[in-house]
């Protein structure tokens, strides 16, 4: 099938905040790193609140929402906390993700199907409020049906695991999960939901997810802060763009 539109690249600055929380202080400030990857040709910035504010803070949340003219996907778990946070800012997009304080970055996707129920309750209010609601889910059918069937308008597929096998050599372990994903974005697309998807990609793994026709979003945040001290924010960002309109082409 013919690509649906333009692949919309989001960048995820909460690792600017973890250099930041190293030292303390406001130096370097996400905020302007939002805006400089606005300039930059970012569609929409990413943050992540962790219940333990390991990186992003409430004021950064706060500062975003002034600051950016681009739309906001605001990361949260499913929490009574997060969702009063995000009730109270409204941004454009929130994505639920599953959080545990032991974990460096998000594991896995979020488990939908087993908390169907607690979940469609709590993301009622906030599709009532005029935010759209995507659940950050592995490539798997049972819980893409029930991230639609709760009301969910976007899945953000996790490549994290076919990252890993990527930068470990198993390159079958990688083919199969790449096809695996392929063939639930697609499965996800039938059914009505936007696509998205996210989590570990590299200037080596982004291409071959971003010629999924089905997929209108790739959200990037470590890989693109750490080539930024390289590169620069702006040269960074350039060069993903290219090779994933490239990809999109092609």
């Amino acid at each position: 099938m013919e690509p649906l539109g333009k692949l919309r690249l989001g960048v995820n600055i909460d690792h600017v905040a973890t250099v930041r929380n190293a030292r303390g202080g406001a130096y370097p400030d996400p905020v302007r790193a939002a805006k400089l990857a606005e300039e930059s040709g970012a569609d929409g910035i990413t943050a992540h609140l962790r219940e333990d504010r390991r990186h992003i803070t409430d004021g950064d949340i706060d500062a975003l929402m002034q600051a950016l003219t681009v739309p906001l996907n605001f990361e949260m778990a499913a929490t009574d906390e997060m969702q009063a946070i995000a009730l109270r800012h409204k941004p454009h997009a929130v994505c639920l993700v599953p959080e545990k304080r032991e974990e460096r970055t998000t594991e896995g996707g979020l488990e939908v199907a087993r908390e169907e129920n607690r979940l469609a309750h709590f993301i009622a209010p906030l599709r009532d409020a005029g935010c759209r609601v995507s659940i950050f889910i592995a490539a798997d059918r049972a819980q893409i049906e029930a991230a639609n069937r709760i009301g969910a308008q976007v899945i953000e597929l996790h490549t994290g695991a076919y990252c890993d096998f990527h930068a470990e050599g198993r390159f079958d372990e990688r083919d199969t999960e790449l096809e695996k994903m392929r063939d639930m974005a697609a499965f996800a697309h039938d059914l009505g939901l936007e696509v998205h998807a996210g989590h570990g990609l590299t200037y080596d793994t982004v291409q071959p997810v971003a010629a999924f026709p089905q997929v209108m979003e790739l959200n990037i945040g470590h890989f693109l802060i750490g080539e930024a001290i390289f590169r620069g924010i702006g040269p960074a960002i350039g060069e993903m763009r290219r090779l994933m309109d490239a990809a999109r082409a092609a």
